[in-house]
C-alpha cells in the first residue's frame, strides 16, 4: 500500500464544496498545511469565528473523505480563524459583520463571546515560562502530583507541540486509543491523565507547523479527550509568548498562569514577557515558582546560590503578583526527571516533594480567590 501524501489528500479534499456551497477549500485556500504521520492526517480550515457552528458539517465532510483514503487511519480536523488564510471573497464580503482575524466574536451585548468550557473539567492552569531551560516542564508535572497528592483530581496537557516531553518525564509509550465519536481516551500514569503530541507523533518527527495547524491540535487535545471529571488540568506550555499561548488565552477559559523563572536577571527579563503577554489579555497571573533556586552539595550540605537568589521573590513583589515558592536544584530532580519517575511521586515523604506540595496549595488557594474575584474570572480579550 502506497505512502499517503500531502497530494492525495488535498485531491480528496476537493470534493468538498466552500461555505455556501461555492468552489472547494482546497481551492478556496481555506485548508492549512497537511501534516501526515503514522498514517494519521493533521489540518485545519479557516472559517469566519461567527460561522464556525454552522460550517462543522464542512469539517466533519472533509474528515469523512480524507479517512476513506487507504493507509489513512485517521485525520484530525479543525477549524480555525486566522487573519493571514482568511477566505479570499465572498463569504466574507456577504457577511461583513462575520470576523475573520484573531479577535474573538462580539456578542450582542459587546464584549468577548464567552469560552467554550471543557466538559467534566473545573479549572486549567497554564505552566508558562518567558525561555527555555529553566524547568517549567519538570514544574509541570510536580506541580500536577503535588496537587494530586493534596487530594485533587488532575490532568496534564502537554502543549508543546515542538517539543513534546511528557512521554519521557512521565515513562509513558504508546498510541492513545479512540473510543466513542471523535473522542480519544488520554494516557495514564502515577494517577494522572496525560496528553501530548509526543503520543501522536514520533520522537524523531520535526513538527515544522504554522499557526493554525498549532491551535488545530492544541484545540483538539483539549477538546477531544475523554479528560472525564478532573478538579484542574495543568497545561505545561511552550516557552515564550507565541501561537500556543494566544490560543489558549484566546479561546481557553484559563483559571490562571504559573510563571516558571530561575534567580537570574536574565531568565526574570524573559519572564516579564510571558507575565506581560498574560496580563495583557487578562488572565490571572497566579504566581511565580523560583526554580534551581539554591544548590546544597550533598557531600557536605553547603548551599550555593549558583544562578543568584531571590530574584523572581523581588520580581513577584516589584509587579503585585503572589510569590509561590522555590525550589531547589538537585541531583535527584534531575535524575528523576531523566528516568521519568517525578520526585512528588517516587518520593512522595522527601523535602523536595514537600515543597512542591505547599507550592500547590499556594496555587490553587490563588484559584480560588480569582473565581471569587468576579473582574478576574471572567478575563475579556483585547488586542490592540
Amino acid at each position: 500500500m502506497p505512502d499517503v501524501t500531502r497530494e492525495m489528500v488535498l485531491n480528496k479534499l476537493r470534493n468538498v464544496r466552500g461555505p455556501d456551497m461555492e468552489g472547494n477549500i482546497v481551492d478556496l485556500g481555506l485548508v492549512s498545511d497537511v501534516f501526515i504521520s503514522d498514517g494519521k492526517a493533521y489540518f485545519s480550515i479557516t472559517v469566519p469565528a461567527a460561522r464556525a457552528k454552522e460550517l462543522e458539517p464542512m469539517r466533519a465532510a472533509a474528515e469523512r473523505v480524507v479517512r476513506e483514503i487507504p493507509g489513512v487511519k485517521a485525520a484530525m480536523v479543525a477549524l480555525t480563524a486566522d487573519r493571514k488564510a482568511a477566505p479570499q471573497k465572498t463569504p466574507a464580503e456577504r457577511h461583513p459583520e462575520a470576523p475573520t482575524g484573531h479577535a474573538p466574536a462580539q456578542r450582542a451585548g459587546g464584549g468577548a463571546a464567552p469560552k467554550a468550557d471543557i466538559p467534566g473539567v473545573g479549572a486549567i492552569i497554564a505552566v508558562a515560562s518567558g525561555k527555555g531551560g529553566v524547568g517549567k516542564s519538570t514544574t509541570s508535572v510536580n506541580l500536577a502530583l503535588a496537587l494530586q497528592a493534596n487530594g485533587l483530581k488532575v490532568g496534564l496537557l502537554d502543549a508543546d507541540i515542538y517539543g513534546p516531553s511528557m512521554p519521557r518525564l512521565l515513562k509513558i509509550s504508546g498510541r492513545p486509543q479512540q473510543i466513542e465519536g471523535r473522542l480519544i481516551r488520554p494516557m495514564e500514569n502515577y494517577g494522572l491523565k496525560v496528553m501530548s503530541m509526543g503520543f501522536l507523533v514520533d520522537e524523531e518527527v520535526a513538527m515544522i507547523w504554522r499557526g493554525p495547524m498549532i491551535q488545530s491540535a492544541l484545540l483538539q487535545m483539549l477538546r477531544e479527550v475523554a479528560w472525564g471529571d478532573l478538579d484542574v488540568l495543568v497545561v505545561d506550555m511552550p516557552p515564550g509568548t507565541g501561537d500556543a499561548q494566544l490560543t489558549m488565552a484566546q479561546q481557553v477559559p484559563l483559571a490562571g498562569a504559573v510563571i516558571v523563572s530561575t534567580p537570574q536577571d536574565l531568565a526574570l527579563v524573559d519572564a516579564r514577557k510571558g507575565l506581560a503577554m498574560f496580563r495583557k489579555v487578562e488572565v490571572p497571573v497566579l504566581g511565580i515558582v523560583e526554580n534551581m533556586s539554591y544548590f546544597v552539595a550533598p557531600d557536605t550540605g553547603r548551599r550555593y546560590d549558583i544562578f543568584g537568589h531571590g530574584g523572581a521573590r523581588k520580581e513577584a513583589e516589584r509587579i503585585g503578583v503572589p510569590f509561590l515558592g522555590e525550589v531547589p536544584l538537585t541531583m535527584a530532580i534531575r535524575e528523576t526527571s531523566d528516568a521519568g519517575t517525578p520526585l512528588v511521586a517516587s518520593e512522595p515523604d522527601g523535602e523536595v516533594a514537600r515543597l512542591y506540595r505547599e507550592i500547590a496549595a499556594r496555587v490553587w488557594d490563588e484559584v480560588i480567590a480569582a473565581r471569587q474575584d468576579k473582574s478576574r474570572a471572567m478575563p475579556r480579550i483585547v488586542f490592540e
